[in-house]
């Protein structure tokens, strides 16, 4: 037998076993879906995670003909939702949305996860979770980062954080290690506590979304003085960003972002599909109002994008969290 041979009985039986696997996944695309799709958000509802999850996925059934139903099942940083769509088919009937909290910095603020970040789950479509400006009270008299340096280096201040590990809190540690300042980090229970406080003059300021700070910021005690990311805010356009202010550090470029995932496994069609029904969602007037009060710039993007978003932008998120020198829980 001639080696030409031996290669075409090698190939014919490789294509004997692919083909079947093939033809199922391309099958199972083509009749997807036939019953309800269930979307599973890690946080509580009422919050931007879950308006978008009811947002996109009201899109999602309008464009497929079935039923979206979306189950909040909250806990554990995500952790729970994660479990559950872990344990699921990757038949494209189970999804979840989630935040980069439950997909990268989970892995430094947990002794163990129920799930593997990297490994149990295929990237589907991310949006941004916004930026995070940088706010104080007015009657400290700062208008910008610039001042409000020389004022932490001859004043105690105490800045909020909406949770211990989050980007508030790693604002405060990089401000302080860059300008060698000492700082006080107060942690909250989410934003709304830590605004009343500023409005209350109990704490300097803090970092957080605009909707969440929509009383200090529409009652004027509250002033913007440094927006995160690269570009500048569409709803606060005179603000600058730490980088137009001379801090280039990657701390403060970083994109924290809302995400669609599904359990690892699903067919590569499904996943295309699905990401580009988020994408022409994110285009539709809901989500566009959605962003517009939530002041929010950027809509959902694709898998190609998402899978970039997180290569780039885990292992900085990663070192940052570890810099906190937090006790894993």
């Amino acid at each position: 037998m001639t080696k030409r041979s031996i290669r075409r009985q090698v190939l014919a039986g490789i294509s004997a076993v692919g083909a079947p696997m093939l033809l199922s996944s391309i099958g199972h695309a083509q009749t997807w879906p036939s019953k309800p799709i269930r979307i599973i958000v890690g946080y509580p509802p009422g919050g931007l995670t879950d308006i978008f999850a009811r947002a996109y996925g009201e899109h999602l059934s309008n464009r497929l003909g079935q039923q979206v139903v979306v189950e909040n099942r909250t806990g554990a940083g995500g952790s729970l939702a994660a479990q559950a769509v872990k344990n699921s088919p990757p038949d494209g009937y189970t999804l979840m949305f989630t935040i980069s909290t439950t997909m990268i910095m989970n892995k430094v603020l947990y002794k163990s996860l129920p799930y593997d970040p990297d490994k149990d789950f295929v990237l589907i479509s991310s949006m941004s979770a916004g930026h995070l400006p940088l706010i104080v009270n007015k009657k400290l008299g700062i208008t910008n980062l610039k001042e409000f340096v020389e004022y932490a280096r001859t004043n105690r201040v105490s800045l909020g954080t909406y949770a211990a590990g989050s980007y508030s809190h790693i604002a405060v540690a990089e401000l302080n290690r860059i300008f060698g300042l000492k700082m006080e980090a107060v942690h909250y229970r989410g934003e709304a506590p830590m605004w009343q406080d500023v409005a209350a003059g109990v704490i300097a300021g803090g970092s957080g979304s605009v909707a969440a700070a929509t009383s200090v910021l529409q009652s004027g005690i509250g002033l913007p003085i440094a927006v995160p990311q690269t570009k500048r805010m569409r709803i606060l356009p005179n603000v600058a960003t730490f980088q137009e202010q001379g801090v280039p550090d990657k701390a403060f470029q970083l994109k924290g972002f809302i995400c669609i995932v599904g359990p690892a496994g699903m067919p590569p069609e499904l996943v295309q599909r699905l990401s580009d029904l988020m994408v022409e969602g994110g285009k539709t007037e809901k989500v566009q109002k959605i962003l517009a009060t939530f002041g929010i710039d950027e809509a959902a993007v694709s898998h190609q994008e998402f899978r970039k978003l997180v290569d780039e932008e885990a292992p900085i998120w990663l070192a940052l969290v570890r810099s906190l020198g937090l006790t894993p829980l």
